[in-house]
């Protein structure tokens, strides 16, 4: 079984945010709480665990997790070509509600889907992310619900969703359920805004100033939705996350530049080193740790329908089995 880590104050919030970190290093999935509701990531520079991020929510590879980073200095080792009015949206609301989509670095060994070459980025306004963000580098992270079903606002709603396919799960309470991120093209000489969120036309204009905010036909963006926006964005109130809208950006019309795609995918890099590409690493991170003695209980199998529903309990073993992908060798 998988321990769930009670991180809903700070004081026992170490030991849960290591095991993760350590997790994550593995190419396993973790579950944890954001501004939103709660997600599901994996390490973006490990193939496994994008993989496994995408069979556990039951969707493929034409629709790419978003990426959470711990802070905007992190973008320029992801991202190339950042317009500057990308750069005032990012200091007016991150951490907060916008994902940006930007052209990806092409010396970057990671492969998140089918993105054409673009990544959707976020720093996320919650403390919990904010800190395992910063313990384990930038994460690929989809809402924690299988794809068509509500979201999870709970980390019990998550754990059915998921069972035993999560490795560590991290409890910090029930989240708001705020709307879905605003999500802006930035591939483009004006930013195209994907899908409304919470943040509206009219805050991104105070930002933007004279340049153009445009929707997706290329047309300036109104105040008041179309009646297709509109039936979307109450699509996504239940059961849309960043990655459902940032696939639509994957298609820029200039054209990648190969031959450094090429070179970039010659020379496999450690994960070490492409992880100082983007933030550092935190010295003892991928340090042994014994998981299971800090959990505060265990998420049983059995994903979706397990009986009895999941309960807490002051559970402190020395083992919980079940864990999924672990070596046996």
């Amino acid at each position: 079984m998988s321990p769930v880590f009670d991180v809903s104050t700070s004081g026992d919030r170490a030991a849960a945010i290591e095991a993760a970190t350590v997790a994550i290093g593995e190419g396993k999935l973790v579950v944890l709480p954001t501004d939103t509701v709660y997600g599901v990531g994996a390490d973006p520079f490990n193939p496994d665990g994008v993989a496994g991020l995408l069979a556990a929510k039951g969707r493929g590879r034409e629709k790419p997790p978003a990426v959470l980073v711990p802070s905007a200095e992190t973008v320029d080792g992801l991202a190339m070509n950042v317009p500057s009015y990308a750069r005032r949206l990012m200091e007016r609301f991150w951490p907060g509600g916008v994902t940006l989509i930007f052209r990806a670095q092409p010396s970057l060994m990671w492969d998140l889907g089918d993105t054409n070459g673009t990544v959707g980025l976020r720093v996320p306004d919650d403390e919990i992310a904010l800190e395992l963000l910063r313990s384990s580098g930038p994460m690929a992270v989809s809402s924690a619900n299988r794809t068509g079903e509500e979201t999870a606002r709970t980390v019990t709603e998550a754990g059915f969703a998921f069972g035993p396919s999560v490795e560590v799960y991290l409890d910090g309470g029930e989240r708001s359920g705020a709307l879905a991120s605003t999500i802006i093209d930035c591939t483009k000489a004006d930013p195209v805004l994907l899908r409304r969120g919470g943040i509206t036309p009219e805050q991104l204009r105070e930002v933007l100033g004279p340049i153009d905010l445009l929707d997706s036909t290329g047309a300036p963006v109104s105040e008041t939705p179309r009646a297709d926006e509109e039936a979307a964005a109450e699509a996504d109130a239940s059961t849309s996350d960043e990655s459902d809208a940032t696939h639509a950006a994957q298609s820029p019309t200039d054209s990648r530049d190969e031959s450094a795609a090429d070179e970039s995918a010659a020379a496999p890099a450690t994960r070490a080193e492409r992880r100082t590409r983007a933030v550092p690493v935190t010295p003892g991170a991928g340090a042994d740790v014994d998981r299971s003695s800090d959990a505060t209980q265990a998420m049983p199998a059995g994903g979706v329908g397990a009986e009895p529903p999941f309960e807490r309990e002051p559970v402190r073993s020395a083992e919980l089995p079940g864990r999924p992908g672990r070596p046996t060798d």
